[in-house]
């Protein structure tokens, strides 16, 4: 981020039009400044977004915040870089009372690369128009009614039919048929039949479970056995689902029970088929292992936090868990001394609570984390201490922290595209951003 400084200025007309484009250049670098974390501002300043640090940025929005979200996998190219670029999101709304809350799959495309300097003299306005014209984002949504707000959504793809689950506040958890929502965003007159026939007949979910006696927050689908899902609630219980023939499920009735507080976060091990960790309000986070019966699968306990454990997330290369909490601190677990208790590294840079943790899906040091301080951060393990780096405004600063994302209002929930390197989706109070940075 930049530091600029609203300077007022009183010039003749004459002057003003003599500057040369170098003055006026040199001027607003004078004006301009590096932004450092914590830095306060002073009376004039603001923060604007250093461009040249983003290799791609784009901001979207809905009709209501969607507070949660997930990447839908496609059929593109795997570790595709080449501009422009395309996005499939499924997203669930928490619209104010009053207002209709709706599943929303949506497709952005035409996603280009930040402009890089050129000499304005070599363009003609025309030309630059069309290109500017012919570079815009595009946005396509097509949305069903979802009955309460969406707490958490997360995706799959069971043979050919990608689904989602969403955690509504009305206690239920709903699998949903996307295939007619993707099919939507690809054809704009596919899309206008589906808003008529939305308008006709209600789209229903594949299956509903109410049987949580609370809402909920925690959800995710195995990434090993098709079809798996667990789903967690504030009443401290989680719920194992097994996919069975005839697009149903068998959800078990008997909980896994052992933490005291709200479970707030599931990831299921992205390597061994029957286990799964869980974070919780009780400040701990516990290991499972569904083969044993509900009362007995806890197989590990910690105390990973002094305050709620609000987010988390299992890296797919090393037996790490990254842990968020309300405490504002970022724990990094290693497994193979989960007992002992203690985490391998420790992080206090955000200012408020923990809100998401992911690890980047292929570079196994990388992880990014957001908080309700307004800011998204990137972080690299692999990155050591330099002890005879004495610069007194850099001290405070962790060397691990990479990059500092800012400009969104309550950062809720973010994820690595697994698909685009580098790229990162992030939904606030105030909309979507579409980034990466030349940190990672």
């Amino acid at each position: 981020m930049e530091v600029k400084k609203d300077v007022e200025m009183e010039e003749d007309s004459d002057s003003e039009s003599s500057m040369s484009g170098e003055e006026e250049e040199d001027k607003k670098k004078k004006s301009s400044k590096v932004y450092l974390p914590n830095q306060p501002l002073e009376k004039g300043e603001h923060l604007v977004h250093d461009e040249s640090s983003y290799v791609l940025y784009h901001q979207a929005q809905t009709g209501s915040p969607c507070l949660s979200f997930d990447i839908i996998p496609d059929d593109l190219k795997e570790n595709r870089q080449d501009f422009p670029l395309t996005a499939y999101i499924a997203a669930g709304t928490q619209a104010e009372q009053g207002r209709p809350n709706h599943l929303i799959v949506m497709k952005m495309s035409n996603l280009h690369g930040t402009k890089k300097q050129t000499d304005s003299s070599d363009l003609e306005s025309e030309d630059s128009d069309d290109e500017d014209e012919k570079s815009k984002p595009e946005l396509l949504t097509a949305m069903v009614i979802h009955h309460g707000g969406v707490n958490r959504i997360r995706c799959t793809k069971m043979g050919d039919t990608h689904l989602a689950a969403t955690f509504s506040d009305r206690r239920s958890v709903h699998i949903w048929d996307l295939s007619k929502q993707l099919s939507a965003v690809e054809n704009t007159g596919l899309l206008a039949d589906f808003v008529a026939d939305r308008k006709k007949k209600a789209v229903l979910p594949l299956f509903t479970f109410a049987g949580h006696m609370d809402e909920g927050f925690a959800l995710d689908w195995s990434g090993t056995v098709p079809g798996q899902l667990l789903s967690g609630d504030c009443k401290n219980n989680i719920h194992l689902w097994k996919a069975k023939e005839g697009g149903t499920w068998h959800v078990d009735q008997r909980p896994f029970q052992g933490h005291t507080g709200s479970v707030e976060d599931i990831q299921w091990s992205p390597n061994e088929r029957s286990v799964f960790a869980s974070c919780s309000v009780d400040q701990t986070v516990r290991i499972w292992d569904v083969r044993a019966s509900p009362a007995r699968a806890c197989m590990l306990t910690t105390k990973a936090h002094d305050a709620d454990v609000n987010v988390m997330d299992w890296n797919r290369n090393d037996p790490f868990i990254v842990t968020g909490g309300d405490d504002g601190l970022i724990k990094v677990w290693d497994l193979r001394q989960f007992d002992k208790g203690i985490s391998i590294a420790k992080f206090k840079h955000h200012t408020a609570p923990i809100t998401s943790v992911e690890w980047h899906k292929t570079d196994r040091s990388v992880f990014a984390a957001s908080g309700s301080d307004d800011q998204l951060t990137q972080w690299d393990l692999a990155v050591e201490t330099d002890d005879n780096d004495s610069t007194q405004s850099l001290s405070s600063i962790p060397p691990q922290l990479l990059f500092i994302h800012q400009g969104q209002k309550d950062i809720k929930e973010l994820h690595w595209h697994s698909q685009i390197p580098g790229l990162i989706i992030s939904t606030a109070l105030d909309g979507f951003n579409v980034f990466r940075t030349i940190s990672v």
